[in-house]
C-alpha cells in the first residue's frame, strides 16, 4: 500500500499543455480504466484535436465548453498510485480570468508541475502562478518545459529557460525546483527517459513527484481544532466536532478554548467507526470533555503553544472580483470556521509580473495581488500562513452579492492598542435623545445627480423642525467644502467619502439628532456600511428614483453636459455606476408625485416607524 498522499498542482500559462500532461500520465500508470479509454478515442476524433491517436487532454477538461473551445476553466481532479504515492492531480486553468481556480488548486498542493511552453519561455502568467503557489506555501516545484519537439528538442532553448526562471527564483520561497524537458503529448521525459534528447540525463517527471515529499507542517505543529458544530442530542451528551487542522490529540490531553481562555481536559475522541485513541491533522472528529467550557462554532480547541487571538491582520491577498479593492470597502471574511466583517484598512504595494518586485498602489485590480491590511469587527483565532494553512488561509466574501472576491494569507496578526479605550460616558445617547424628546436617526437620500435628493431633505428637515425636532443635515456638495475637501471622485475616493459620513452620521445619532444625509452615495456596500454603524431600527434608505433621461433634462448645474464634453471624469450615470438600492425603507418616484408631496410619505413613513409622532 502506498504510504501517504501526495497532492500535486499543474499550473502556468494558457495552452502549455497542463491538461495533456496528467491525461498522458494517467495512461502510462494505467489509471484509465478500459472504458474511459474507449471514451476517450471516440471523443479525440469527434473533437478533431489530434491528427492521430488519443487527445489526453480531454480526460481532464470534463466541461463541454473546454472541450469545444481547447481550454481549462474548471478545476478537475484525477487519482492514480505508484509504490510511493496517491496521487491527487489538480489540473487548474491557465487563462488569467480564471484564476481563482488556480489558487483553489493551490490551497491544498504539496508539490506543483509548473509548464513552460518551450517556444514561448516565461510569461507574465507563468510568474504569477508560480507567485500564487509560492505566496500558498507550496515549496516544492517541478518545471516542466513542454513541446519541445516544436523547437527541435534544441539544448539551448531549455538553457535559455532554466536561466530565465534561475534569476526569478530568489522572489519565491522554493525550497526544491527541478527543470525537466517534455514532450506531454509523446510521453517524453513522463514517466520514461526519451531518447530524443540525448543531452538530458536528469529524472523524469514521475520520478521527481515521487521524490517529493508531503508537507508536515499540519501534522508537525502544535494541535488545532476549529469548531464546526456543537453537537448535543440530548443533556447526557456534548461533543465538539471540526476536522483537526494540526497536531495530534489524545484522551487525557488539555486543551483550551483560545478565545475564552478556558480548558478543559479530552475526555473521548468520538467518530462514526468507534472512539480513537488518537486523532492526527486532516481527521474529522467530535471532542468529549471532562467539564463543560464555554465553546460554539468559529470557536477553536487548542493546545500550547497557543495561537493569537487578533483583530487586526497584515496580509498577502489575491483579488479576485471585477470592482478593485480599495481602501475602507467591508467585506464578510471567512477564516476556519468563525465568519466576521472585515474592513480593509491599507492596501500598500501589489507585485509587479514583469519583474516580480512590490510596487506602490492604493487600490487592487482583477487577479493582482498585494499586501492588504484589515480591521476587524470581531477578534479571530489565527496563525500566520507559514505555520497553518487553515488559520492562516481566508477568503473574502462580498455582503451583497455573497460572492468569493479574495484568498488572503495571514503574514502577521496583531490587535488594536490597548492604550485606546472606548470610554463610557455617564451622558449617553439614550440621556440626549430623552433630553430632545425624539428618538435619533439618519434618514439617507440616495440617488443620482439631479433626482432631487437635496431638494426633497430640505423640505423634510423643514417639516422636521415645525414639529419640534432636532435635525442636522449633511449633504454631498456642502460637505466636500470642509471635511472632504482632499477627495476627489475616483471610486476609491467615492468609498472613503461616505465612510466619512458615515461615522460624522453615527455620531450625531449619539447626539440625539435626526441626521438628515443627501449624497450620491453610488456603491450599495457602502450604504450598508452606513447602516452597520448605527442601530438597525435607526437607518432609513431613502432612494429617491428618478430616471437618468429626467436626470439629464433637469441637470441644474450643467454637471451632465460637461460629463458628456469630457470635462467631468467618473460622473455617476454617465462613465460611472450608481447600484440602485435593492429593498429600501422608502421610495420616492418623483415622476409621479411634486417634491411636498414626497417630503410628506417620507414623514408618513417616519410616523408608521414610530421614529416621529
Amino acid at each position: 500500500m502506498p504510504a501517504s498522499v501526495l497532492r500535486v498542482l499543474t499550473c502556468g500559462s494558457v495552452d502549455d499543455g497542463k491538461s495533456t500532461l496528467i491525461g498522458r500520465m494517467l495512461f502510462e500508470c494505467d489509471g484509465i480504466q478500459d472504458d474511459v479509454l474507449a471514451t476517450l478515442e471516440r471523443d479525440s476524433r469527434r473533437f478533431g484535436t489530434v491528427e492521430n491517436g488519443i487527445d489526453y487532454a480531454l480526460l481532464v477538461d470534463g466541461l463541454e465548453a473546454e472541450r469545444e473551445q481547447g481550454v481549462t476553466i474548471d478545476v478537475a481532479y484525477r487519482f492514480f498510485e505508484t509504490d510511493a504515492y496517491r496521487f491527487i492531480l489538480a489540473d487548474t486553468p491557465g487563462h488569467q480570468q480564471y484564476t481563482r481556480n488556480m489558487v483553489t488548486g493551490a490551497s491544498t498542493a504539496d508539490v506543483a508541475i509548473l509548464l513552460i511552453d518551450a517556444r514561448k519561455g516565461i510569461l507574465p502568467q507563468t510568474r504569477r502562478h508560480a507567485a500564487i503557489a509560492s505566496l500558498l506555501g507550496v515549496r516544492q516545484v517541478v518545471l516542466a518545459v513542454n513541446k519541445m519537439d516544436l523547437v527541435d528538442f534544441r539544448q539551448e532553448v531549455f538553457a535559455k529557460i532554466d536561466t530565465d526562471f534561475e534569476l526569478l527564483r530568489p522572489k519565491f520561497n522554493f525550497t526544491s525546483v527541478t527543470m525537466i524537458p517534455v514532450v506531454a503529448r509523446d510521453g517524453d521525459n513522463v514517466t520514461t527517459s526519451s531518447d530524443r534528447m540525448p543531452w538530458y540525463s536528469g529524472t523524469t517527471l514521475l520520478a521527481a513527484l515521487e521524490a517529493a515529499r508531503p508537507s508536515t507542517t499540519q501534522q508537525d505543529g502544535a494541535f488545532r481544532l476549529p469548531v464546526q458544530y456543537v453537537n448535543r442530542p440530548d443533556h447526557l451528551f456534548r461533543g465538539y466536532c471540526g476536522t483537526v487542522s494540526g497536531g495530534r490529540v489524545r484522551p487525557g490531553d488539555i486543551v483550551r478554548n483560545t478565545a475564552a481562555r478556558t480548558e478543559a481536559k479530552v475526555e473521548r475522541i468520538v467518530t462514526m467507526d468507534g472512539d480513537l485513541e488518537e486523532a492526527a491533522a486532516g481527521m474529522p472528529v467530535t471532542l468529549v470533555l471532562d467539564r463543560e467550557i464555554d465553546v460554539s462554532r468559529g470557536d477553536v480547541l487548542s493546545a500550547d503553544p497557543q495561537p493569537v487571538t487578533a483583530d487586526r491582520l497584515e496580509s498577502w491577498v489575491v483579488w479576485m472580483d471585477e470592482t478593485p479593492l480599495f481602501r475602507g470597502r467591508a467585506y464578510l471574511l471567512m477564516l476556519g470556521t468563525r465568519t466576521v466583517v472585515a474592513t480593509v484598512s491599507d492596501i500598500t504595494a501589489r507585485i509587479d509580473m514583469e519583474t516580480l518586485e512590490e510596487e506602490p498602489v492604493r487600490e487592487l485590480a482583477l487577479n493582482e495581488i498585494g499586501r492588504v491590511s484589515l480591521s476587524l469587527t470581531h477578534p479571530v483565532v489565527c496563525e500566520p500562513y507559514t505555520a497553518s494553512r487553515d488559520l492562516g488561509g481566508f477568503i473574502l466574501i462580498d455582503r451583497l452579492t455573497r460572492n468569493t472576491v479574495g484568498a488572503g494569507m495571514v503574514t502577521t496578526a496583531g490587535v488594536r492598542s490597548t492604550d485606546i479605550v472606548w470610554h463610557q460616558m455617564e451622558v449617553d445617547k439614550t440621556a440626549r435623545a430623552r433630553l430632545k424628546g425624539q428618538k435619533p436617526a439618519v434618514l439617507w437620500f440616495t440617488g443620482l445627480s439631479g433626482a432631487g435628493k437635496s431638494t426633497i431633505a430640505n423640505l423634510v428637515e423643514k417639516r422636521l423642525l415645525a414639529m419640534g425636532h432636532h435635525t442636522m443635515t449633511l449633504d454631498g456638495d456642502n460637505v466636500r467644502h470642509g471635511l472632504n475637501r482632499d477627495l476627489g471622485f475616483s471610486e476609491a475616493d467615492r468609498v472613503e467619502n461616505i465612510r466619512r459620513i458615515a461615522e460624522v452620521s453615527r455620531l450625531f445619532v449619539d447626539a440625539g439628532l435626526i441626521v438628515i444625509v443627501s449624497f450620491i452615495s453610488p456603491y450599495r456596500a457602502e450604504r450598508m456600511l452606513a447602516r452597520d454603524r448605527v442601530a438597525k431600527d435607526e437607518f432609513f434608505e431613502i432612494f429617491v428614483d428618478t430616471p437618468v433621461d429626467e436626470c439629464r433634462r433637469r441637470d441644474p448645474k450643467g454637471l451632465y453636459e460637461k460629463a458628456d464634453a469630457g470635462q467631468i471624469r467618473n460622473f455617476t450615470g454617465v462613465d460611472a455606476p450608481y447600484e440602485e438600492p435593492l429593498s429600501p425603507e422608502i421610495r420616492l418616484r418623483t415622476l409621479e408625485a411634486s417634491p411636498e408631496e414626497l417630503a410628506d410619505q417620507v414623514i408618513e413613513a417616519l410616523r408608521g416607524a414610530g421614529t416621529v409622532s
